[in-house]
Protein backbone atom coordinates (compact mmCIF):
# COMPACT_ATOMS: atom_id res chain seq x y z
CA UNK A 1 0.00 0.00 0.00
CA UNK A 2 1.32 3.52 -0.79
CA UNK A 3 0.86 5.28 2.22
CA UNK A 4 0.48 9.11 2.98
CA UNK A 5 2.34 9.29 5.92
CA UNK A 6 2.39 12.67 7.99
CA UNK A 7 3.15 14.25 10.94
CA UNK A 8 0.38 15.40 13.59
CA UNK A 9 1.98 17.86 16.67
CA UNK A 10 -1.15 17.84 19.44
CA UNK A 11 0.39 21.16 20.85
CA UNK A 12 -1.05 22.90 17.69
CA UNK A 13 -4.48 21.97 18.73
CA UNK A 14 -7.52 24.96 18.31
CA UNK A 15 -10.24 25.47 20.07
CA UNK A 16 -12.56 24.32 16.49
CA UNK A 17 -10.76 20.76 16.90
CA UNK A 18 -11.20 20.65 20.78
CA UNK A 19 -14.73 20.92 20.38
CA UNK A 20 -14.87 17.98 17.68
CA UNK A 21 -13.00 15.65 19.88
CA UNK A 22 -15.38 16.60 23.06
CA UNK A 23 -18.68 16.19 20.61
CA UNK A 24 -17.17 12.41 19.74
CA UNK A 25 -16.56 11.51 23.12
CA UNK A 26 -19.65 12.38 24.24
CA UNK A 27 -21.36 10.10 20.61
CA UNK A 28 -18.72 7.36 21.45
CA UNK A 29 -20.76 7.22 25.32
CA UNK A 30 -23.88 7.45 24.43
CA UNK A 31 -23.20 4.60 21.23
CA UNK A 32 -21.69 2.51 24.44
CA UNK A 33 -24.67 3.29 26.51
CA UNK A 34 -27.27 2.26 24.41
CA UNK A 35 -29.34 -0.66 23.36
CA UNK A 36 -27.88 -1.67 19.66
CA UNK A 37 -31.33 -2.47 18.44
CA UNK A 38 -33.43 0.69 19.24
CA UNK A 39 -33.62 3.51 16.72
CA UNK A 40 -31.14 5.69 18.88
CA UNK A 41 -28.53 3.34 17.98
CA UNK A 42 -28.79 3.84 14.49
CA UNK A 43 -29.04 7.36 14.61
CA UNK A 44 -26.24 7.66 17.08
CA UNK A 45 -23.75 5.40 14.05
CA UNK A 46 -24.88 7.55 11.66
CA UNK A 47 -23.98 11.20 13.63
CA UNK A 48 -20.75 9.39 14.53
CA UNK A 49 -19.51 7.82 11.03
CA UNK A 50 -21.52 10.64 9.10
CA UNK A 51 -21.59 9.38 5.22
CA UNK A 52 -18.50 7.23 5.68
CA UNK A 53 -20.54 3.63 6.85
CA UNK A 54 -22.09 1.61 4.20
CA UNK A 55 -25.35 0.07 4.09
CA UNK A 56 -25.86 -3.22 5.86
CA UNK A 57 -22.88 -2.63 8.04
CA UNK A 58 -22.88 -3.61 11.88
CA UNK A 59 -20.96 -1.95 14.57
CA UNK A 60 -21.49 -3.20 17.99
CA UNK A 61 -20.85 -1.42 20.73
CA UNK A 62 -18.22 -0.48 23.22
CA UNK A 63 -16.45 1.08 20.55
CA UNK A 64 -13.28 3.30 21.37
CA UNK A 65 -10.96 5.32 19.72
CA UNK A 66 -9.90 9.00 18.19
CA UNK A 67 -10.64 11.09 14.86
CA UNK A 68 -13.26 8.13 14.19
CA UNK A 69 -14.80 10.65 11.29
CA UNK A 70 -11.80 9.69 9.82
CA UNK A 71 -12.93 5.77 9.55
CA UNK A 72 -14.62 4.61 6.26
CA UNK A 73 -16.77 1.70 6.43
CA UNK A 74 -18.15 -0.23 3.82
CA UNK A 75 -21.23 -2.51 2.65
CA UNK A 76 -22.06 -5.36 4.79
CA UNK A 77 -19.22 -4.93 7.29
CA UNK A 78 -19.39 -6.52 10.68
CA UNK A 79 -17.31 -5.05 13.91
CA UNK A 80 -17.16 -6.60 17.22
CA UNK A 81 -17.37 -4.89 20.77
CA UNK A 82 -14.41 -3.40 21.86
CA UNK A 83 -13.07 -2.38 18.63
CA UNK A 84 -10.55 0.28 18.82
CA UNK A 85 -10.05 2.64 15.96
CA UNK A 86 -7.12 5.04 16.46
CA UNK A 87 -7.90 7.01 13.32
CA UNK A 88 -6.09 10.03 12.88
CA UNK A 89 -4.06 8.78 10.07
CA UNK A 90 -7.62 7.44 8.25
CA UNK A 91 -8.51 4.09 8.35
CA UNK A 92 -10.62 2.32 5.59
CA UNK A 93 -13.05 -0.86 5.87
CA UNK A 94 -13.31 -1.79 2.42
CA UNK A 95 -16.90 -4.24 1.70
CA UNK A 96 -17.82 -7.50 3.55
CA UNK A 97 -15.00 -7.45 6.31
CA UNK A 98 -14.85 -9.08 9.46
CA UNK A 99 -13.66 -7.73 12.82
CA UNK A 100 -14.11 -9.86 15.76
CA UNK A 101 -13.33 -8.77 19.12
CA UNK A 102 -10.85 -6.54 20.84
CA UNK A 103 -9.74 -5.75 17.71
CA UNK A 104 -7.13 -2.59 17.48
CA UNK A 105 -6.85 -0.81 14.39
CA UNK A 106 -3.95 2.13 14.77
CA UNK A 107 -3.12 3.88 12.26
CA UNK A 108 -0.74 6.58 14.61
CA UNK A 109 1.72 6.14 16.96
CA UNK A 110 3.91 8.86 18.73
CA UNK A 111 7.42 10.06 17.47
CA UNK A 112 9.96 8.31 19.90
CA UNK A 113 12.08 11.86 20.38
CA UNK A 114 8.94 14.05 20.95
CA UNK A 115 5.65 12.36 22.25
CA UNK A 116 3.53 15.53 20.99
CA UNK A 117 4.17 14.41 17.71
CA UNK A 118 2.24 11.89 15.88
CA UNK A 119 3.22 9.66 13.02
CA UNK A 120 0.18 8.91 10.97
CA UNK A 121 -0.26 6.35 8.64
CA UNK A 122 -3.92 5.11 6.74
CA UNK A 123 -4.76 1.60 7.51
CA UNK A 124 -6.35 -0.29 4.88
CA UNK A 125 -8.76 -3.80 5.25
CA UNK A 126 -9.54 -5.10 1.71
CA UNK A 127 -12.46 -6.70 1.05
CA UNK A 128 -13.51 -9.75 2.67
CA UNK A 129 -10.50 -9.84 5.00
CA UNK A 130 -11.19 -11.58 8.65
CA UNK A 131 -9.01 -9.76 11.66
CA UNK A 132 -9.29 -12.22 14.60
CA UNK A 133 -10.15 -11.75 17.98
CA UNK A 134 -7.47 -9.24 19.74
CA UNK A 135 -5.26 -8.39 17.01
CA UNK A 136 -3.39 -5.66 16.39
CA UNK A 137 -2.85 -3.66 12.94
CA UNK A 138 -0.39 -0.87 12.90
CA UNK A 139 -0.38 2.33 10.85
CA UNK A 140 0.92 1.87 7.13
CA UNK A 141 -0.90 -1.42 6.96
CA UNK A 142 -2.40 -2.90 4.24
CA UNK A 143 -4.62 -6.02 5.24
CA UNK A 144 -5.35 -7.98 0.89
CA UNK A 145 -8.48 -9.65 0.17
CA UNK A 146 -9.76 -12.41 2.14
CA UNK A 147 -6.91 -12.34 3.89
CA UNK A 148 -6.90 -13.39 7.54
CA UNK A 149 -4.82 -12.20 10.62
CA UNK A 150 -5.01 -14.54 12.93
CA UNK A 151 -6.35 -14.06 16.77
CA UNK A 152 -3.86 -12.15 19.24
CA UNK A 153 -1.89 -10.99 15.93
CA UNK A 154 0.36 -7.96 15.64
CA UNK A 155 0.34 -7.05 12.17
CA UNK A 156 3.28 -5.09 11.34
CA UNK A 157 3.55 -4.60 7.16
CA UNK A 158 1.34 -5.97 4.34
CA UNK A 159 -0.67 -8.90 3.89
CA UNK A 160 -0.88 -10.17 0.95
CA UNK A 161 -4.28 -10.92 -0.80
CA UNK A 162 -5.41 -14.54 0.27
CA UNK A 163 -3.00 -14.66 3.17
CA UNK A 164 -3.17 -16.45 6.75
CA UNK A 165 -0.69 -14.38 8.99
CA UNK A 166 -0.39 -14.88 12.79
CA UNK A 167 1.85 -14.14 15.32
CA UNK A 168 3.97 -11.38 17.27
CA UNK A 169 5.18 -10.34 14.33
CA UNK A 170 2.78 -11.93 12.24
CA UNK A 171 4.09 -14.07 9.46
CA UNK A 172 2.09 -15.99 6.08
CA UNK A 173 1.54 -19.32 7.66
CA UNK A 174 -0.63 -20.26 4.76
CA UNK A 175 -2.26 -19.47 1.33
CA UNK A 176 -5.57 -19.65 0.48
CA UNK A 177 -6.62 -21.21 -3.11
CA UNK A 178 -8.39 -17.67 -4.75
CA UNK A 179 -10.32 -20.51 -6.89
CA UNK A 180 -12.73 -21.25 -4.24
CA UNK A 181 -14.08 -17.67 -3.59
CA UNK A 182 -16.89 -16.49 -5.33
Amino acid sequence: MVCEEFEYDLRMQNEESRRAIIKQEELVFKLNHTMRFQPEYSELLKELFGNNIGINSTVVSPIYGSCISNVKIGNNVYINPNCLMMARGGITIEDGVQIAANVQLLSNNHDPYDLNILICKPVLLKEHSWIGAGATILPGVCVGRHAIVGAGSVVTKDVPDYSVVAGNPARVIKVLDKTRFN
